[in-house]
């Protein structure tokens, strides 16, 4: 696997080395070992898959402490616009965000660790997304900040007007009106 390095510290997009011939590819799409040696020391404990039509955002979502999740992501069909936003108080890019267009073409992996916000839109008429966690699901740890926050200035790639909501995510704070719960100089991973 290749680690591109990103602007915002702990965020890392993976590219794995793919095997082609005239069969097709293959990938190894996740070494604990490598992971671990390349990126950073984390136990995955839950896998998710969704699958979503053109024009549907979810996020900006993650789990409050001490439920707070890392996760690895990547679309295995179709593609989407990957977004983590940094929501760790005292981080110097606290509010900065990396975008990265993940695709069954492209391969491409986003790593966000505990900290940020993460959010995807759906670029291509279908996509299936996954993505490890490495904490359990904790509904009443629920947490977001607005996938329109014009503020933090994401381009989604999607009109507003073809952009299909839950209500549940209509309804986050703005990243201004928001009290974060991560603290840039503690390490959430202990």
């Amino acid at each position: 696997m290749f680690i591109q390095k990103t602007n915002v510290e702990g965020l890392a997009i993976i590219e794995p080395r793919l095997l082609k011939d005239a069969r097709g590819y293959f990938f190894e799409s996740f070494s604990q070992r490598e992971f671990e040696e390349k990126v950073r020391k984390v136990n995955f404990v839950q896998d998710n898959e969704s699958m979503s039509s053109y024009g549907v955002m979810r996020g900006l979502h993650f789990q409050k402490p001490p439920f707070a999740q890392s996760k690895l992501v990547r679309c295995v069909k179709g593609s989407v616009l990957d977004v983590a936003v940094d929501i760790r108080k005292g981080s110097p890019t606290y509010g900065e965000y990396v975008a990265v267009e993940l695709s069954e073409d492209n391969h491409l992996q986003f790593f966000i660790p505990r900290g940020f916000a993460h959010g995807f839109a759906v670029l291509s008429e279908v996509a299936v997304f996954q993505y490890k966690c490495d904490n359990y699901y904790a509904p009443q740890a629920d947490g977001g900040i607005s996938i329109l926050d014009g503020d933090i200035g994401i381009d989604w790639k999607i009109p507003v007007d073809k952009a299909i909501l839950s209500e549940k995510d209509t309804k986050h704070a703005l990243l201004r009106d928001f009290k974060s719960l991560f603290d840039y100089h503690i390490d959430l991973y202990e």
